[in-house]
């Protein structure tokens, strides 16, 4: 071995020998907690119920809410069975709907953002006390492909409100494992 070589081989094991240390310090986000001895995140995330979501019956918004409430009970209990609740989820949503490129022959839109804006409130049902309270938007785009095919931009909204609505439900259980697991 010469010597310009020595300060290479010194870098590489002083790099792997600090990865296997760090790597006792990472604890997965929905492993059990062997260590501390507490709860996985799993059992806390299924102990949230999850209040309807209060929207004008008959509207749009309405079946969003129904999926959007749906789609974060899953996400917080992966389809299996809620515990008993300790905490109370309450979801409050609205929706907007963008032109974004407007054809200029016609004047009818051709693109349009639709969003969805949440905010949401994480109460304790035991001390009724707010334990997280946040916002979070969903934007997405969808094409409407002309006078003569109705039904494919109607169909096109309605797949863009499902995918705000994936998102939504997304953020929202991201937020509250975060919680969870780091108590902020």
């Amino acid at each position: 071995m010469s010597w310009p070589e020595l300060p290479r081989l010194t870098r590489l094991l002083l790099a792997a020998t600090l990865a296997g240390l760090t790597a006792g310090c990472f604890e997965p986000l929905y492993g059990n907690r062997a260590v501390t001895g507490g709860s996985g995140i799993g059992d806390k995330m299924s102990s949230v119920e999850v209040a309807p979501i209060v929207t004008p019956n008959g509207t749009r918004l309405a079946r969003i809410g129904v999926d959007v409430r749906n789609e974060v009970i899953y996400g917080l209990t992966g389809g299996g069975g809620a515990m008993s609740p300790s905490y109370r989820l309450d979801i409050k949503l609205s929706s907007t709907n963008l032109q974004v490129i407007v054809d200029i022959n016609t004047a009818r839109p051709d693109i349009q953002n639709y969003g969805i804006d949440a905010s949401y409130t994480l109460i304790d049902i035991a001390s009724g006390k707010t334990v997280v309270k946040a916002t979070t938007f969903s934007r997405v785009s969808y094409n409407i492909p002309g006078q003569q095919q109705r039904f494919a931009g109607d169909r096109g909204l309605r797949d863009a409100e499902n995918r705000a609505s994936k998102v939504i439900a997304e953020n929202i259980r991201s937020r509250l494992a975060s919680y969870f697991t780091a108590g902020t």
